[in-house]
């Protein structure tokens, strides 16, 4: 059987596919080796049709970029046209202010395990 590719994606989520102490144990290592960086996860909505998904989940992203500049960065990598418009959920829930910096965005909105958990979408879904 030939080796599991890490950059096919996968129907499970981040979580489900690592544990808590797995997570927390990255996180601890990435912080130690990148302190003005950013743990980002990001991943599609799970009934997104119209967007493609991203190439990777995991972002490791400086402190004083804004969320303006992080998205611009994100619709690149999907190599979205001007006309597509995506949001970007913060723990499934909320948009978070285009002028905060990833520092901030962090501060507030980490998960336990000390990542930041995004979710792409091409509406937006409050009203699921």
């Amino acid at each position: 059987m030939p080796p599991f590719d890490k950059s096919q994606p996968t129907n499970k989520r981040f979580k489900q596919r690592k544990s808590f102490a797995t997570r927390r144990q990255e996180v601890a290592g990435i912080r130690s080796k990148f302190p003005n960086k950013v743990p980002v996860i990001i991943e599609r909505y799970e009934r997104e049709k119209f967007l493609p998904p991203l190439d990777k989940t995991k972002f490791l992203v400086p402190h004083e970029l804004t969320m303006t500049q992080f998205v611009t960065v994100i619709r690149n990598r999907m190599a979205l046209l001007p006309s597509q418009a995506f949001y970007l959920l913060i723990n499934n829930s909320g948009l978070p202010s285009m002028s905060l910096t990833m520092a901030q965005v962090y501060k507030d909105h980490q998960d336990e395990d000390g990542f930041l958990y995004m979710t792409y979408a091409s509406q937006e879904m409050f009203g699921r």
